[in-house]
């Protein structure tokens, strides 16, 4: 919500080429209790003075020598950066209100003023623009919390992997359908398992012979959705050699509460590698 503290604070930039017209505004903006006021007669000078000073509202004429109300509103759009026009037009001619909401004013008041009135649309008015900016401010720092919190997250999984790296012969995670969808460090080819799960019928080396009832038990627990903690399988080389691995697994699940796959580590303990 907006305060009246804060519309009272409001920057508002008058613009009329008749001095009792600034006069009266002026006197009667600064009795409402406003503390921010910019005049000019010059329309000229209206969009250095916006690009320099941001304003929350413009009252502006519309009937002025030289460059009129409209042409001033055109050229406040296109050096716009924010994509709203904070004016209210000050108009004694009927015909010309709507030309103007139109041309992208926002509200008008009509001459001579009525204070009364002159007070409730600048209100209005105000009130609707600092909750704009407001919002755009909020969508900054939002974008800018995401970015940083995207940073930390990335620098997080580097370090996440680093160490899993030095505590581990390798990273491994796989999808729901159990097939390798991130690997650090030489998984694939110790195990001899082309992109498939531990869980599923893997194409293993040429001839090794794989403890069955160590994986089947591997299998159980992953299709339960388990975690598992140095889980040990084996299994028997063409050379009649023996190899053993341990590996630690836990299931992920989106924000959902669906299952989305494994992550884990692994490391080859063979009796003769520990």
């Amino acid at each position: 919500m907006i305060t009246p503290t804060e519309i009272l604070g409001a920057s508002i930039l008058i613009v009329d080429d008749q001095e009792t017209n600034v006069q009266l505004l002026e006197q009667f903006l600064s009795e409402a209790g406003f503390t921010h006021l910019t005049s000019t007669m010059k329309p000229q000078e209206v969009g250095v003075l916006h690009r320099q000073n941001n304003y929350d509202l413009i009252l502006l004429d519309l009937q002025m020598p030289d460059m009129d109300g409209f042409q001033v509103m055109s050229e406040l759009q296109c050096n716009d950066t924010d994509g709203y026009l904070p004016v209210i037009v000050l108009t004694a001619q009927p015909n010309h209100k709507l030309r103007a909401l139109q041309a992208g004013a926002k509200d008008f008041i009509s001459k001579p003023f009525d204070l009364v009135e002159v007070k409730t649309r600048i209100n209005n008015m105000l009130e609707v623009r600092l909750l704009y900016k407001k919002l755009e401010n909020y969508n900054r720092e939002l974008e800018q919390t995401v970015l940083e919190r995207t940073a930390e997250l990335r620098e997080s999984e580097a370090r996440f992997r680093s160490l899993t790296e030095l505590a581990s012969d390798w990273y491994w995670e796989q999808d729901e359908l159990g097939h390798f969808s991130k690997v650090s460090g030489p998984v694939l080819e110790m195990l001899g398992v082309q992109n498939t799960a531990l869980s599923s019928d893997a194409t293993l080396e040429q001839k090794a012979t794989w403890n069955e009832k160590e994986r089947e038990q591997l299998r159980a627990t992953i299709e339960a959705r388990q975690p598992f903690i140095d889980f040990i399988f084996s299994r028997t080389n063409a050379d009649g050699s023996e190899q053993q691995f341990r590996v630690s697994g836990e299931p992920m699940f989106n924000q959902n509460a669906r299952f989305v796959g494994y992550r884990g580590i692994g490391v080859e303990c063979t009796p003769a590698k520990k």
